[in-house]
């Protein structure tokens, strides 16, 4: 008879210390491992993150902009989209010691529910809103500029929803001479990204200018 998963707090984001790998490996051969609301599965995540690391290094500037409790959104720049993803979570998990998740993931059934068990959520604002009202840190990645040091653009489906937390930028950008992925990728946090003038975050309109801001912000961020 199979047992259920143990549902975890929704806010329940921060690394915890990991369990005695003995304890570890009994508590997944008889079901009993937590899954949060999401898909997360923090000890398979967990399991994952020293391989991660190993394989993509990295050097992080500016954590002290990167919130250690609430909400807040990561917008960054991606490019192959192949180390950028892992890079980001690695460095939010160095800065602040909580878990990033991440949006997007292919839509394909197993394959998607393989991807929220690391910590990925869908590419929705019903998703990325369930997200930040749950108090996690929401890493979206801008649209794809290949292999160009771009900013690219926020996702118009979603912006209306991450004007309703802090927008974090963040810049990832290969370590290697001439900017090839070699060596320690280096991701640099910026400022809270904000408006010049009061905002009323369900109008369209203020979406379209956080929209310009976010891509101005990370392309700031790249350039220095």
């Amino acid at each position: 008879m199979s047992v259920a998963p143990i549902p975890v707090r929704p806010d329940a984001e921060t690394v915890a210390s990991p369990e005695a790998p003995v304890r570890a490996v009994q508590r997944r051969l008889s079901g009993r491992y937590p899954v949060d609301p999401f898909g997360l599965d923090p000890q398979l995540a967990d399991l994952a993150f020293p391989f991660m690391a190993a394989t993509v290094p990295i050097r992080v500037e500016g954590a002290e902009h990167v919130p250690t409790t609430g909400p807040a959104t990561i917008v960054a720049n991606r490019g192959l989209g192949v180390a950028e993803p892992p890079a980001l979570v690695l460095a939010v998990r160095r800065a602040t010691g909580r878990r990033l998740r991440l949006v997007g993931f292919p839509p394909l059934p197993f394959v998607g529910a393989t991807f929220r068990r690391f910590g990925s959520i869908g590419a929705s604002a019903t998703d990325v809103g369930a997200a930040l009202r749950s108090d996690h840190l929401v890493g979206v990645p801008l649209s794809p500029t290949w292999l160009r040091a771009d900013a690219g653009r926020a996702p118009a489906s979603l912006v209306s929803a991450l004007t309703h937390a802090p927008i974090i930028p963040a810049a990832i950008r290969p370590g290697g001479p001439l900017g090839l992925p070699v060596g320690a990728w280096q991701v640099r946090f910026g400022p809270i990204v904000a408006l010049d003038e009061p905002y009323d975050p369900d109008d369209p309109l203020a979406a379209a200018r956080f929209a310009d801001a976010m891509r101005t912000a990370v392309r700031t961020l790249l350039a220095r």
